[in-house]
């Protein structure tokens, strides 16, 4: 109503990197919650020392919460910041708001999470925001008087747009501060939780939950929406046995969140669980407002076979894709060449035209000439019972070129205590589901480094492997 641009900020970013945002941004006004102050406060004397004189502070506005510890919001009254309650008291209420002025302003900016770079700002604009908001619960069958739980940031795509599709649904949002297991389980038994989205990590920590955390039975069929990674099918296997009725969606921070969706057919009710859970971690058919979605080889630039093996480079057009990336001409350029909005995943075309990611295109693993999709060893490590995590990325082999090298991270309750043989038992696991060239020829233990919203850092792990130097005999 202000005319103004939102730009939600990552809770979980260090000091520095929120002052570049801010700075890049050139944001007017910091709305922070107490919980949170200090982090901002931090970030703005950053950005003060690296002004050289010339810093005009935002207005600085903090959120109270009774829950919290209130000597915070009595350090953030003191710094100068104005509490959000009293700040809207300032406000005219007779104030005469006029719409954008053209749908192709722009509503949000939000950084990408920089799996592998430094995040740039994607710039969205009125249009698409509408068309997903109404879009989302389209697609997913969400009624009015939906009763939401955020288990999905909202710092992370503007929420996936759902803060405008519960608005359009007079929908309930429940909120949490900490995402636990029990936490969800205790919302859907206190408050009645139909929906809430989850990154795929977030459903496994659902599904590996102690007895003591969960709620079982649950009390009535709760819909999950997931998206931010290709999910595991054990994963879905594994939530779908608890009773929660998962949609696999896919998108990018570039196209509003979610923008594809793994649509169910009525003919798969009757295949056998494991086989479903393949099918629906298909990345799927493209959003009804979204109007091109093609799988693209990355020589010719011209469509693959539907025939779920030729690769290429999944591709968008439409409406519900960004306008672009502040301030960044170079990689605009290169993100929409030849018409197409690139969104650097490799992936297949199935014969009834659903897409499926096997990899980033910088994830892929070529060994002895030979393409491996890491996604697919992945999943593959996800059916060994003692897994909790795993992420695969390439290796240096001294016979192959590359091989794959697996990180995992195992249940709490195995035993540790011999790594030698759960490596082994895992590559022999391994041997039984896939080709012998894919399976990993080594094995690292511990926990996975993760970016703020949960996605897994392949970059680090590319790096960690690299420290290991190249496997010396491969069988």
């Amino acid at each position: 109503m202000c005319g103004a641009v939102i730009n939600p900020v990552n809770i979980r970013l260090n000091a520095s990197t929120i002052a570049f945002l801010l700075g890049h941004s050139q944001s007017a006004t910091v709305i922070v919650d107490q919980e949170f102050f200090t982090l901002a406060e931090d970030s703005l004397k950053i950005m003060k020392e690296k002004s050289q004189g010339h810093f005009n502070p935002p207005l600085l506005v903090v959120v109270a919460d009774e829950a919290c510890d209130p000597e915070a919001l009595r350090y953030a009254l003191g710094q100068g910041a104005i509490e959000y309650e009293k700040f809207l008291e300032s406000g005219d209420p007779d104030f005469a708001w006029k719409p954008p002025q053209d749908e192709w302003q722009s509503i949000a900016l939000g950084y990408t999470s920089g799996t592998t770079a430094s995040p740039k700002g994607v710039v969205l604009h009125h249009r698409g925001a509408y068309l997903m908001s109404l879009c989302n619960p389209l697609v997913w069958g969400m009624n009015e008087g939906a009763i939401y739980l955020w288990t999905l940031p909202m710092f992370h795509c503007n929420g996936w747009c759902f803060t405008w599709a519960l608005a359009a649904l007079c929908g309930t949002n429940i909120c949490l501060r900490q995402v636990t297991a029990k936490g969800v389980y205790s919302a859907i038994e206190k408050h009645g939780v139909t929906h809430f989205c989850a990154a795929p990590v977030v459903l496994n920590t659902i599904v590996n939950a102690a007895p003591e955390d969960t709620i079982l039975a649950l009390p009535h069929v709760v819909h999950v929406m997931t998206a931010g990674a290709a999910p595991p099918p054990a994963v879905l296997f594994a939530m779908s046995r608890k009773g929660f009725r998962v949609t696999h969606t896919y998108g990018l921070s570039e196209t509003y969140g979610p923008s594809t969706i793994c649509a169910w057919k009525p003919e798969w009710d009757s295949l056998p669980p494991d086989t479903q859970a393949r099918l629906n971690a298909r990345q799927g058919v493209r959003y009804t407002t979204l109007e091109c979605l093609d799988v693209i080889s990355t020589k010719t630039g011209e469509p693959v076979p539907a025939d779920g093996k030729s690769m290429g480079e999944i591709v968008m057009r439409g409406n519900v894709v960004m306008k672009g990336y502040l301030k960044n001409p170079k990689a605009n350029e290169e993100t929409f060449a030849n018409g197409w909005f690139h969104s650097g995943d490799l992936g297949v075309k199935h014969q009834d035209g659903y897409i499926e990611i096997k990899d980033r295109s910088k994830d892929i693993i070529i060994s002895g000439g030979e393409n491996i999709s890491s996604v697919e060893v992945e999943n593959s490590l996800y059916l060994h019972p003692a897994v909790l995590e795993a992420s695969v990325v390439a290796r240096a082999d001294e016979r192959w070129g590359e091989s794959p090298c697996a990180f995992v991270t195992l249940k709490p309750e195995v035993n540790k205590s011999d790594e030698q043989w759960l490596a082994e038992d895992i590559m022999k696991f391994c041997k039984s589901k896939m080709p012998t060239y894919w399976v990993p020829k080594s094995v690292v233990f511990g926990p996975l480094p993760k970016t703020a919203t949960g996605k897994i850092q392949k970059h680090v792990l590319r790096g960690q492997a690299q420290q290991l130097g190249p496997v010396k005999v491969s069988k």
